[in-house]
């Protein structure tokens, strides 16, 4: 699937009905003054990226929202054994499949983190759908790996895989912090997600059950089993999709 350009904000749009231009002539005014693409996602707008109180008319806001959690594994080992050249060609190449795979979906890149990616997807741009959207993402950016990780496993003599773990369900998600204000996702949602991953063997996919009840359409083969997830007193039901 072409990630679609859209020609105007969505998350804008969306949002406040205000059509802000991010391509064509009609956004170069715009850009004179800081407005464009945003790199959370190219169909979003640096507004809905750095002005997120003005626009909500609130620091952060409750929402129903699908987080996934990618990691590359093995980065730590080649990073002791390879150049830094090396090191940061691979990384671009992991945040680049990432990104695809995820703005295809609508979702957006909230952080990246060493060998890591944050996504979120139905915010700023909505869709009921969204647990089957990071899913179908999911299984876009370990479709695209494979053959990448192969090469680069055969190479570097260890794996080079990529591990996802997802969860969806109610998160805070605005502006946090004061000295230093960062926008992002918080909640159970984020915990879960992120020890999903954590557990995810390297090519597979982690689901929590919720994600599993919002996408059971997906999933007619899914095995689960129970897992003691680091900073959870009880075991967490996972799905390997």
């Amino acid at each position: 699937m072409a990630l679609h350009q859209a020609k105007i904000c969505m998350g804008c749009w969306e949002h406040m009905h205000l059509p802000v231009p991010l391509r064509g002539v009609a956004s170069v005014p715009f850009r004179a003054f800081g407005i464009r693409p945003s790199r959370m996602n190219p169909n979003t707008c640096t507004i809905c990226e750095m002005m997120f109180t003005k626009v909500m008319k609130a620091r952060h806001v409750t929402i129903d929202a699908t987080v996934l959690f990618a990691d590359l594994r093995g980065y730590t080992n080649l990073s002791q054994s390879r150049s830094a050249e090396a090191i940061s060609s691979l990384l671009d190449t992991f945040y680049d499949e990432c990104a695809s795979a995820i703005w295809e979906h609508d979702g957006i890149i909230n952080k990246t983190m060493g060998d890591g990616v944050l996504a979120m997807f139905n915010f700023p741009i909505s869709h009921a759908d969204h647990p089957v959207r990071a899913l179908q993402a999911a299984r876009q950016i370990q479709g695209r790996w494979r053959e990448i990780g192969h090469t680069l496993s055969e190479t570097a003599e260890r794996d080079v895989g990529v591990g996802i773990g997802i969860d969806c369900g109610q998160l805070s998600f605005g502006e946090f912090g004061h000295s230093h204000t960062d926008i992002t996702a918080i909640g159970t949602v984020v915990n879960t997600a992120a020890r999903a991953q954590g557990a995810a063997l390297s090519g597979q996919i982690l689901l929590t059950e919720a994600l599993y009840e919002r996408s059971r359409s997906e999933l007619p083969d899914s095995q689960a089993r129970d897992y003691q997830l680091k900073g959870f007193e009880t075991t967490t039901r996972l799905y390997a999709a």
